[in-house]
C-alpha cells in the first residue's frame, strides 16, 4: 500500500507539472480560434483542454502498474481528447445524446456522433486491454465511454468539471490504482483558472479526463461492479439534459 501511495503521489506531481507547463506553453502562443464565450458572457481560452489532456497522458503512463493498464489508459484518454478536440473544433449547438441521435436518424454526422463512436470504440478496446472475459471486457468499455460522456456533461460552469474529476479519482487511489491520480493531479491544476473564469476545459479536457477516470474505475472492479457502473452511467446518459441541469444549477 505504501509503494502505491508514493507511486501516486509521484504520478500526481508529474501530472500536475505537466498541465501547468503544457497550458503555460499554449498561453503565450494565443489564437482566436483557441477562445469562448462562457455563460455569463465573459471570454475564455479553451487551453486547459490540451493541458489536462496532456497531463494525464504523462501521469498516465508513469502510474500504471502494468502495460495493460498503461495501454487502456492512453488509448482511451487519447481518444477522449482527440475527440472532445474535434467537437470543440467543429461543434454545433446541440447537446445531449438524444439530439445527436436523433440528427443521425436523419442521415447528419454530426460532431457529437463521432464522438460517440470514436470514444466508444476507444473505450471497447481499452476495456478488452484491461479485462479477459468478452463480458467484462464490453461492460469495462461501457464504463469508460459513460466515463467521459459523464465528465462533460457536468462541465456546463466554471469548475463543475475539474471538481468533479478530484472527486472521482479519489476512489481509484484510494483502490490502489496510482494513475487514477493523474486526472486528479491534471484537474486540480487547472482549478484555480477555470473557477475565476480565465479558461475552460471543453470537450477536449471533459472528455479526457472522463475517459481517464472510468480507466481506472473499470480497473478496479469486478463484473457486478462494473455492472453496476455502467447500468448507472448508461442511464446519466440517457438522462444527459436532466444531469446538465442539476450541474448547471448554482452551489
Amino acid at each position: 500500500m505504501i509503494g502505491n501511495l508514493a507511486r501516486a503521489a509521484v504520478t500526481y506531481g508529474a501530472a500536475a507539472a505537466a498541465t501547468r507547463a503544457v497550458g503555460a506553453g499554449l498561453r503565450r502562443r494565443r489564437r482566436p480560434g483557441w477562445e469562448r464565450t462562457n455563460h455569463a458572457g465573459r471570454t475564455v481560452d479553451l487551453y486547459a483542454g490540451p493541458a489536462v489532456a496532456a497531463g494525464t497522458l504523462l501521469g498516465g503512463a508513469l502510474g500504471a502498474a502494468t502495460r495493460r493498464e498503461r495501454g487502456a489508459v492512453l488509448l482511451a484518454t487519447l481518444a477522449g481528447a482527440a475527440c472532445g478536440a474535434y467537437d470543440d473544433a467543429r461543434g454545433d449547438h446541440r447537446r445531449g445524446l438524444r439530439a445527436h441521435l436523433g440528427a443521425l436518424r436523419e442521415g447528419e454526422v454530426t460532431s457529437g456522433t463521432v464522438k460517440l463512436l470514436g470514444i466508444g470504440a476507444a473505450g471497447l478496446a481499452a476495456g478488452t486491454l484491461l479485462k479477459d472475459r468478452p463480458l467484462d471486457g464490453l461492460l469495462a468499455g461501457v464504463v469508460i465511454a459513460g466515463s467521459a460522456h459523464l465528465v462533460n456533461l457536468v462541465d456546463v460552469r466554471p469548475g463543475r468539471a475539474a471538481l468533479t474529476a478530484i472527486a472521482l479519482g479519489t476512489p481509484g487511489v484510494a483502490r490502489g490504482l496510482p494513475f487514477a491520480a493523474a486526472p486528479q493531479a491534471a484537474a486540480a491544476a487547472v482549478l484555480a483558472d477555470d473557477l475565476g473564469e480565465r479558461t475552460m476545459l471543453g470537450d477536449t479536457g471533459a472528455h479526457a479526463l472522463g475517459a481517464a477516470l472510468g480507466t481506472a474505475v473499470a480497473a478496479a472492479n469486478g463484473r457486478t461492479g462494473l455492472l453496476l457502473h455502467a447500468a448507472a452511467l448508461v442511464a446519466a446518459a440517457a438522462n444527459g439534459d436532466a444531469v446538465s441541469r442539476r450541474a448547471r444549477s448554482p452551489m
